[in-house]
């Protein structure tokens, strides 16, 4: 069952984040993810939004998921990210039909 990937960050330091950027294709196209959406500036319809970027990703099943998210050449780059943003990252299963 697809599963979807919503993470919301709140830059603390933008150079270490664009380095973790400038290396995230090469890693993510490995494990069938895709990238739906990755917006600074989304347009907030109700509520209170404290953060500075939406990323929003998709993978075919939840193994593929943590099979990228473990994987030693993302664990290598998340150091980037996490020195450049604090982030909210949520895991939500897809309807299946």
């Amino acid at each position: 069952m697809t599963v979807y990937v919503i993470v919301q960050l709140k830059m603390t330091d933008r150079a270490a984040y664009d380095r973790y950027q400038a290396r995230f294709f090469d890693v993510f196209r490995k494990f069938n993810g895709r990238l739906l959406s990755a917006d600074e500036n989304p347009a907030v319809l109700e509520g209170n939004w404290d953060r500075d970027k939406l990323v929003l990703m998709s993978f075919p099943d939840e193994s593929a998921f943590r099979a990228w998210a473990s994987s030693p050449e993302y664990l290598e780059i998340s150091k980037d990210r996490k020195a450049g943003a604090e982030g909210i990252v949520l895991l939500a299963e897809g309807i299946a039909r």
